[in-house]
């Protein structure tokens, strides 16, 4: 497996603390995590590799064992081809090379030598470390052969600069990242959290404001206990998920609350101040793949399934308030469109797009957006109708949805295999970060593109005004900037 990038998210500018915390690492320390994350890919991994290498050890032919003679001729031949059998004759060039380097002039410090111009690289590498208050985020998971990180990119579009500011090591396969700044401790204001979905049942939150950290801050859910000998009764019942997690989604208005979608077919509604299961959602028959919480109404949650439906529910009584949508395949991706706050939008495994009224069964357009699953999905947030798409197919679309009536304005080949997410910035409305099956992250400012600048650039920007602060809110506005 090449190095993938597997999910995407950003974090706003000014969120993330200017210097960072740093842990010290012992050397012992950071060998036993990197053992405990190995240990736990192999595991993870060992059924697939298994049935991959079976037919290869089948077909694979006996070496032919050679003769004394051959080996004999090898080594010769080795021999002549690096002049080892002159190996322990002097070079007098060699002999001679201190007298060549007698007349260098020798500096005490880089200050003193004129021909070093980055006279003090440790005052540079605190000018990386620190973030500035012009700097996004992007929150990248990583997926080795080996190890699998969370990278944390500084980007800054007025510098035109994005490098990886520090990373963290996950036990598991990344597919999912959600930021949240809700802090679970009493005593503490906001945060600055990433919490990971992987291919076990637990959700790990992290601290982006703190780097090397050995474990994260806390973690939603536990693995499932197998049944032994002794206990009759067998394994306890788990408090959570029972398999990957898939997707999740955080309710900004409702801040202690995270939705996760599961592979074991349910969705779970977070208390994060509990740290325990509020709601359980169990109407889907299938994979739950994605979810996402109404950016202007606390109690609306739509999901989509492997079923090939997509649920609303009403949070206060999701059982009896909900209202269910079929499809010709798998749901991929939703998103809600804050510029038409009942309408959101579905992508399918079959490459298309669904555009629905949440008010009712009615179905605003169908659009036939790739050949393959439309993996990636996010309208841009701040230019109403610009629709940008990442599909299985390898290509990025970009569309105009303005008055429900889709139009293709670009499409790119990005070579980066197949495409498996797509995140727009929250401060810059035409920056997307793109992931895929290789060349890592992608970051594209869209509006570089000609046809993009033409449609969309004169366009008015609306920035959602959603009132974060208190537990008790549900009403948001948009303004025009």
């Amino acid at each position: 497996m090449s190095s993938q990038i597997t999910c995407v998210g950003w974090v706003g500018k000014g969120v993330s603390r200017e210097t960072p915390d740093k842990v010290e690492l012992s050397k012992e320390e950071l060998q036993r995590i990197v053992a405990e994350a190995r240990d736990q890919l192999r595991e993870s991994d060992e059924d697939e590799e298994g049935m991959a290498n079976k037919p290869d050890e089948a077909t694979e032919a006996p070496a032919e064992v050679k003769g004394g003679d051959d080996v004999e001729q090898e080594e010769e031949d080795e021999l002549a081809q690096y002049d080892l059998d002159k190996y322990d004759e002097q070079d007098i060039a060699t002999a001679n090379l201190g007298d060549s380097l007698a007349g260098l002039t020798v500096f005490g410090t880089n200050q003193e030598d004129p021909y070093i111009t980055i006279k003090d690289t440790e005052q540079y590498e605190r000018e990386d470390f620190q973030i500035k208050p012009t700097d996004n985020l992007i929150l990248a998971g990583r997926a080795e052969k080996d190890c699998c990180n969370l990278e944390v990119y500084v980007y800054n579009s007025e510098e035109d600069s994005l490098y990886v500011h520090h990373d963290i090591l996950l036990p598991a396969y990344p597919l999912s990242i959600e930021w949240l700044n809700f802090d679970p401790s009493p005593e503490e204001g906001t945060g600055n959290y990433a919490a990971v979905g992987n291919m076990t049942p637990i959700i790990d939150v992290w601290d982006l404001d703190v780097v090397d950290c050995l474990e994260p801050v806390f973690s939603l859910g536990s693995k499932k206990t197998k049944k032994t000998k002794k206990s009759k009764k067998g394994a306890e019942r788990v408090e959570g998920h029972t398999d990957a997690v898939l997707d999740l989604s955080w309710n900004k208005l409702v801040r202690n609350v995270l939705g996760s979608a599961s592979a074991d077919e349910t969705v779970i509604l977070w208390d994060l101040v509990q740290g325990k299961p509020a709601t359980t959602l169990r109407l889907h028959t299938d994979k739950v793949q994605t979810l996402k919480f109404h950016p202007f109404e606390a109690q609306t949650l739509v999901t989509g399934s492997y079923d090939k439906s997509a649920i609303l529910y009403d949070c206060r009584s999701p059982e009896s308030s909900h209202r269910i949508w079929r499809f010709s395949g798998q749901v991929e991706r939703l998103v809600w469109n804050h510029f038409s706050p009942c309408n959101f939008l579905a992508s399918t495994e079959d490459g298309f797009i669904y555009c629905l009224d949440a008010r009712s069964d009615k179905l605003v357009f169908t659009l036939r957006a790739h050949d393959g699953e439309v993996s990636g999905m996010d309208l841009s947030s701040q230019v109403s109708g610009c629709l940008v798409t990442s599909s299985a197919d390898k290509h990025v679309k970009i569309w105009d949805i303005l008055g429900n009536k889709p139009s293709l304005i670009h499409s790119r080949d990005m070579k980066m295999g197949v495409m498996f997410c797509a995140a727009c910035c929250p401060d810059l409305p035409f920056v997307y970060a793109f992931g895929g099956q290789k060349d890592g992250l992608r970051v594209w400012d869209i509006s570089d593109v000609a046809a993009v600048s033409e449609v969309f650039g004169n366009r008015e920007r609306l920035v959602a005004n959603t009132v974060s602060e208190t537990s008790s809110s549900s009403t948001a506005a948009m303004e025009v900037s």
